[in-house]
């Protein structure tokens, strides 16, 4: 049964943040990439958690349409590890696992603080104007506890990196591997002092770039990226039962 966990009750389970379950679909618009978009951030941001079962029948219920576009995204979903499909038992919220949070963390960094480097040897002063916009809007974001809003600019913050790079596909890759992190990253985003430090970090990036310090740039982002590998293991040491190894 799928159960809709809106914030307040993700709230008390998990001490996390999770907007309300949104599965409203446009008729007019693609339907099984809706399904596949409202799920897998439904699952990212913790509305549905991990373990929790998935029913076909009841979703397509819920949505208003067919099991097939349903079944599709589940199979999609599957695909990227964020389900589990068990033969003769059904369909799953995927744990999150350690084993795929150190490895997304290892290309992650590979790719990002290369990134960093190749910004601090030269960029743009649109970008850079650009960037200092965002980590004032990041500011604006921590002072109202405005959870969903920081993770949106923090993405758009990692994003712009590889934009200004012209690294478009690497931007792709980075997504691809990292939605496993994102599930650990909203276990911490309640947290005032973890804002507050992720906002540190990334002024502390984009000061590095801006001084054309390479170095720096790249420490800079390793310390920041492995944050949220610390994160997990410590959760998973904790005895927290939404991470496997």
């Amino acid at each position: 049964m799928v159960t809709k966990r809106v914030a307040d009750i993700s709230a008390q389970e998990t001490g996390t943040f999770a907007p309300a379950l949104d599965l409203t679909i446009n008729p007019r618009l693609p339907i099984t990439a809706q399904i596949y978009e409202k799920l897998r951030r439904a699952i990212i941001t913790l509305a549905m958690m991990p373990m929790e079962a998935l029913s076909e029948k009841e979703l397509s219920l819920q949505l208003g349409v067919s099991r097939t576009p349903v079944r599709e995204a589940l199979i999609r979903l599957a695909d990227e590890g964020l389900i589990d499909i068990l033969p003769q038992r059904g369909s799953f919220v995927a744990p999150i696992r350690l084993s795929d949070v150190e490895e997304a963390q290892f290309i992650r960094k590979s790719l990002e603080v290369a990134v960093a480097k190749r910004l601090a040897a030269g960029c743009s002063k649109h970008f850079l104007t650009e960037i200092k916009s965002n980590l004032y809007d990041q500011e604006k974001a921590v002072a109202a506890e405005a959870l969903d809003q920081f993770r949106e600019l923090d993405e758009t913050f990692h994003r712009s990196f590889c934009e200004e790079a012209s690294l478009s596909k690497s931007w792709r890759i980075i997504q691809s591997v990292k939605l496993q992190v994102d599930r650990v990253r909203y276990l911490n985003l309640p947290d005032p002092s973890h804002l507050r430090l992720l906002l540190q970090q990334h002024r502390a990036i984009v000061d590095a770039i801006e001084a054309g310090d390479v170095i720096a740039a790249g420490d800079n982002m390793t310390a920041h990226l492995r944050d949220v590998l610390l994160t997990a293991r410590r959760l998973r040491e904790e005895g927290v039962d939404l991470i496997e190894a």
